[in-house]
């Protein structure tokens, strides 16, 4: 293995950086040229299909099997134009990734001729085969039927050589197998609940769009050392290192300038970006060494989610034609910051107003607090479910460490405001406003600057932050899909403005004038969700007392926090939304409860196999070599000398062994509770046995293997160290 460490970390260092001769043209000139967009649907449909797709996309009507068979035939002639020889419907299972499985246009006509095609029928719908996808006991395992159908809101785009179709996959009972279904089912409940609350304050509103941004944080390492690595490749992250001199203490690498060989990658990747129509804007060094961010225009939230996997899948074919491997897991490296994905979230209507944003007037900033307490009310009465939904286990070792918001689910929304809330709060009684209160009331809210991102400050330990226009959900983990944490907060905010609007009209049918109702229902959320508005540092173990203070939760316990997703709250929470049945909830813990449990299986036996069979080896043989010393000293030195020169020696020999043997008795404790906690039957007992049974173990073990890496030589160690891994260019 050594010999293997030295030619990997020999090829990576010998890399030949090539400039690559990319495309020399504007991006506007071929941006979303392999996407079956309005453009090309404008080109190769007919005016009646056409229109029919886009009355589909925009009011969810469903489209007839006539329609359908012409943009099938339409799509198939733009697919073949541009190469395509398979179409695949392309869906996110709850494997966490996507899924897709490819079929030939051909169909044969005699035995020596074939034509493509490609029906509405299969355009709209597709049965793969669903037995080996996670269910969560929705199905029986020999059940193997499911369906892939058709999301129109999502264009089909081809990517290499295939027609990629963006589906929803349900099972043979119509329940939720993916993270697709239920977000769409979460933006209609949305849009619904936004649109009734928006037409008090403009009748024309008939639509209202969630928006999002995702800043997506990645690792490169370079190839070579990672496949010589098998806890990288297994588990995603490093089992073991011990950490490096120099990481990211001096800040030098945050901003700093792009390294060749990584730019060429990057600008590469946002050739093939921009083809499929990701929009993305920025790309910088972050904080870590070898340690990135790229981040997209903000989309219409369906499609962002999309682009979101599409990225990450391109990252990872595009990045190995430049010898690296991307690392999505959120704590890759122990000691330096691990990667997020910042969901940028708000809310944009069919006329173009953001309900997020500060207006110039009394009226619509008035809407723009109005939806921003409704937002912040649905954050503090569900924030066990929204910690619970960007729970895992990688992400579980990034929270709250001084780099990632903390467990305690807070909101950070600045000065401006915060001031704008205490008015309210101070002049709103329930009783009828004085004209004179009423005018005071409304030239303050007015009073709120029009572009607010630049008067109030961001708070990047806020697990959500108002950033000026925007919700800023910054829990979240790199290698999540955002259709999970982003489903729950359309459901919670969903269900918070319905319960607005309840609550509003009941005052209205009492006589109340509408901004004298809406200012007293809006009071009395202030005061009922202000113990989750905190604008101090959140990392700070203050914060842990006050928010215990103010009645917040702190579950750290990554298994425990799932419990909120099968509480009673959140079924009907998500049953009177329509978003998930109680079956689909439960099947979709038991998913995540299963997935939690195989990733703390595959680290344990991972490290067991490094720590046996190649770190103690290797302790063995450099112990070894410290003895042969001691003893050909013996014959060289006199006792007196001797006892000088080889004491150092012998209790280097000394320490070497105890790590030996707390490895080897930690690696068998370990294996031994892994059998026993395996023969658990429950879900949950079994996931909170690898949690409290296991995890340490792979912290105790990493602990004498890093040890030991301080004291035998460099040139017999047998794995790339961080050093190496992290500096690499």
């Amino acid at each position: 293995m050594a010999i293997l460490r030295f030619h990997a970390l020999k090829e990576a260092l010998t890399r030949e950086i090539k400039e690559v001769d990319f495309e020399n043209k504007l991006v506007s000139e071929y941006f979303g040229i392999n996407v079956f967009g309005r453009s090309q649907m404008k080109k190769y449909l007919s005016e009646e299909s056409y229109q029919h797709i886009i009355e589909s996309i925009e009011k969810g009507v469903r489209i007839d099997r006539k329609i359908a068979d012409q943009v099938a035939a339409g799509m198939k002639a733009w697919a073949l134009d541009r190469g395509a020889t398979h179409y695949s419907h392309w869906f996110h299972p709850l494997t966490g990734g996507t899924a897709e499985k490819h079929e030939a246009f051909i169909n044969k006509v005699n035995e020596e001729n074939v034509i493509e095609n490609f029906s509405g029928h299969i355009l709209a719908q597709q049965e793969p085969d669903a037995s080996s996808f996670p269910s969560g006991g929705l199905r029986n395992t020999f059940e193997a039927r499911g369906y892939t159908a058709w999301d129109p809101s999502s264009p089909a785009f081809v990517l290499g050589k295939t027609l990629s179709i963006p589906t929803i996959f349900v099972s043979y009972t119509g329940a939720a197998l993916d993270y697709k279904s239920p977000l769409l089912r979460s933006l209609s409940a949305l849009d619904e609940a936004a649109t009734a609350v928006a037409q008090y304050f403009d009748k024309n509103v008939n639509k209202v769009f969630t928006t999002l941004g995702l800043e997506q944080e990645y690792f490169l390492v370079d190839d070579a050392l990672y496949f010589a690595r098998p806890d990288l490749i297994l588990s995603g992250r490093t089992l073991l290192g011990h950490a490096s001199a120099k990481d990211q203490q001096l800040d030098d690498h945050f901003f700093s300038s792009i390294p060749t060989r990584i730019a060429n990658f990057m600008h590469e990747l946002e050739i093939e970006a921009y083809k499929l129509s990701i929009p993305l804007k920025t790309k910088h060094n972050e904080v870590s060494p070898n340690q990135f961010e790229i981040v997209p225009v903000h989309e219409e939230c369906n499609l962002a989610v999309d682009h979101n996997l599409l990225l990450l899948d391109l990252m990872k074919k595009i990045s190995e034609k430049h010898h690296f491997q991307v690392i999505l897991h959120e704590k890759p490296f122990k000691g330096i910051n691990g990667s997020g994905k910042h969901n940028n979230w708000s809310l944009m209507t069919n006329t173009g107003v953001n309900l997020l944003s500060p207006g110039n007037k009394p009226k619509s900033n008035l809407q723009f607090l109005t939806f921003l307490i409704n937002a912040i009310k649905a954050i503090y009465l569900h924030q066990d479910l929204l910690r619970a939904s960007i729970m895992s286990a990688g992400n579980s070792l990034r929270l709250g460490g001084n780099e990632a918001p903390p467990l305690i689910m807070s909101v950070f929304i600045g000065n401006e405001v915060a001031n704008m809330l205490d008015e309210i709060e101070s002049k709103v009684t329930n009783k009828k406003m004085t004209p004179l209160e009423k005018t005071e009331l409304k030239l303050d809210i007015g009073k709120i600057p029009e572009i607010l991102l630049d008067n109030t400050d961001s708070n990047r330990t806020s697990p959500l932050a108002f950033t000026g226009n925007r919700l800023e959900f910054r829990a979240v983990g790199a290698s999540a899909n955002c259709a999970s944490p982003i489903t729950v907060f359309n459901t919670a905010v969903a269900s918070q403005l319905k319960e607005f609007f309840k609550e509003t009209e009941k005052l209205i049918n009492k006589g109340v004038k509408k901004d004298e109702a809406i200012f007293q229902v809006l009071k009395k959320y202030i005061i009922d969700c202000k113990p989750i508005i905190f604008e101090g540092n959140s990392y700070s173990p203050e914060w842990v007392k006050e928010a215990e203070r103010r009645g917040l939760s702190n579950i750290t316990s990554v298994v425990e926090s799932y419990n909120a997703f099968i509480s009673e709250k959140a079924i009907d929470l998500f049953k009177n939304n329509n978003v998930f049945t109680k079956e689909e909830l439960k099947g979709r813990t038991g998913v995540i409860l299963d997935t939690f449990t195989k990733k703390i299986q595959i680290e344990s036996k991972v490290l067991s196999d490094l720590a046996i069979n190649h770190i103690v080896p290797t302790a063995i043989d450099y112990q070894t070599r410290l003895a042969q010393n001691v003893n050909s000293l013996k014959n060289l030195f006199n006792e007196k000398e001797f006892i000088e020169i080889a004491g150092a020696r012998k209790e280097l020999i000394k320490l070497i062994s105890r790590h030996i043997t707390n490895i080897k008795l930690k690696v068998k404790e370990m294996t031994d509770e892994r059998r026993r906690i395996n023969k658990i039957e429950g879900q949950f007992e079994k996931a909170k046995q690898y949690e409290d049974k296991i995890t340490h173990y792979l912290e105790d073990i990493r602990n004498h293997i890093d040890e030991l890496e301080t004291i035998i030589d460099d040139e017999t160690w047998p794995l790339p160290k961080y050093r190496e891994l992290l500096f690499t260019r």
